[in-house]
């Protein structure tokens, strides 16, 4: 049976919704600080948030594709429970790297293990279906 594939696109947009929280909490960090852009840096407040917003876009290129791969291969459900797991893991992430460094731990751990599931998750099935199937 086709799978719709609905749950991994909903899981997906919620994703960038995070993603775009994350960018709209600089704007807040740079008003607190006093620190207007183009600059990156002068305040630990600011740079936090900045780091979190890249941090996070570094890790959408991977968590993105294997997501979608991880239900093409797999299934839509696991795949966007994942998803939802990454995106905790993520948001915990933010939370903790924004108020200390030292707690972003938790999150990161979190986000990573979500990913890596998703990653060989998809890699192993393309590699079982292209063995047992061919191409």
């Amino acid at each position: 049976m086709h799978q719709s594939h609905a749950l991994v696109a909903i899981v997906t947009l919620l994703s960038l919704l995070v993603y775009v929280w994350m960018i709209l909490r600089i704007p807040g960090a740079r008003r607190r600080t006093g620190i207007d852009a183009p600059a990156m840096t002068g305040d630990p407040e600011l740079e936090r948030h900045i780091r979190v917003q890249a941090n996070t876009v570094e890790w959408l290129v991977i968590y993105l594709p294997a997501l979608w791969l991880f239900a093409i291969y797999w299934n839509d459900l696991v795949a966007a429970t994942l998803g939802v797991v990454w995106m905790i893991g993520r948001i915990v992430y933010a939370l903790g790297y924004a108020a200390d460094p030292k707690k972003r731990e938790l999150g990161f751990v979190i986000q990573a293990l979500a990913t890596a599931v998703l990653v060989f998750g998809a890699l192993g099935r393309a590699i079982w279906v292209y063995v047992t199937i061919g191409a």
